[in-house]
């Protein structure tokens, strides 16, 4: 875990430091659009016992960087890794995602919830991370990541996915106190887990708030933001000698960029519904900022990707602190071959 950092260009980018060209890593990057993903993913049986076998989990988080240019590698893991540990029965149903047998729906529920430990339950985890980070050898940082706590509260409340948020939203406006309660053990689980990610090498932090953009603007602040404040606040913030950045994505969360830079993290992630520039903006340059290409500009011809990572990197315009990416996950029928593509042309049109 002591080896040189041999390319820094993610972690400068995110300091807003000047750098050769503009660093890329794609969020999902080790998935089910990579066949030699889907050989692994076979031979754990089960997507849990893929995510909980350490030796596995390297082994999925290394083949995007054996295949592509990126700047970065993702622990690949779950965000439901912490309500699992806290014992709500996680599972996955062919077809329908992940599902919990035992849902919070109640104070009673929220009371029993423990704040897991992550030297127990969730220690194949950090067994996973150390793996990472010693097989890495210094080749490209690592990031650790969690879901935020409103986002893993609507799993945990709703039992699985949702399309109308109906459970957790009634919790919402019915109890707040209660929802509160479940949101403040959740962030408490949040803190401890990543800290625990960067004890064991993670050189980088994601807090991933995917249902975030489902609130008002209101119920964002109160629900949401200020959950992954508490987080924020609460993160060690340097190991290895350096400093570890912190960044925070709420998908179609645009138009609360500029509080979300107010929480003191390193960099934002941005969807593609939100120009760059009008970010920038937005945030006064105070935090660098992550994205944005559609994920379905992958299904387009080579050409096409090409013109349309040349439309991002414009879209951010000179200066420091843009890390690309897709807007959100890269999706599972993306022909590989399009994601080289993109990571090349990032490579040649953002050189200084």
């Amino acid at each position: 875990m002591t080896a040189a950092l041999q390319n820094d260009l993610y972690l400068r980018a995110l300091n807003r430091e000047e750098t050769s060209r503009t660093p890329v890593w794609v969020m999902r990057q080790a998935g089910r659009y990579l066949p030699e993903y889907l050989k692994v993913r076979k031979q754990a049986g089960d997507f849990m016992t893929l995510c909980s076998t350490p030796d596995l989990a390297c082994e999925v988080t290394l083949q995007p960087l054996d295949r592509f240019n990126l700047d970065a590698a993702i622990l690949f893991s779950d965000i439901l890794t912490i309500p699992d540990a806290m014992g709500l029965g996680l599972h996955f149903e062919t077809g329908e995602g992940p599902k919990f047998s035992n849902p919070v729906r109640n104070r009673a529920d929220v009371e029993k919830l423990p704040i897991p430990d992550p030297d127990d339950k969730l220690r194949y985890v950090m067994d996973a991370v150390s793996t990472i980070r010693r097989e890495l050898n210094g080749r490209v940082p690592l990031i650790g990541f969690s879901g935020s706590p409103w986002t893993l509260a609507t799993y945990m409340v709703e039992g699985g996915g949702s399309k109308d948020f109906s459970k957790v939203k009634g919790m919402l406006f019915s109890d707040p106190a209660l929802l509160h309660e479940l949101l403040d053990k959740t962030a408490k689980s949040v803190i401890s887990y990543l800290n625990a990610q960067v004890a064991a090498g993670a050189q980088s932090l994601m807090i991933f708030d995917t249902w975030g953009g489902v609130l008002s603007p209101a119920n964002y602040r109160e629900f949401s933001l200020r959950y992954m404040q508490q987080i924020v606040d609460g993160l060690t913030r340097e190991a290895d000698g350096r400093k570890v950045p912190v960044v925070l994505f709420t998908k179609n969360g645009g138009q609360w960029l500029d509080i979300m830079a107010d929480t003191g993290c390193d960099g934002l992630g941005v969807d593609w519904t939100m120009n760059l520039a009008d970010a920038r903006a937005k945030t006064a340059d105070r935090v660098a900022l992550q994205g944005n290409l559609d994920p379905s500009a992958l299904y387009g011809s080579p050409e096409s990707i090409r013109v349309e990572v040349k439309k991002v990197l414009d879209s951010y315009g000179p200066g420091t602190g843009h890390v690309f990416n897709l807007g959100h996950g890269i999706h599972q029928f993306v022909n590989p071959e399009h994601l080289g593509v993109m990571v090349e042309a990032v490579r040649e049109l953002s050189q200084r």
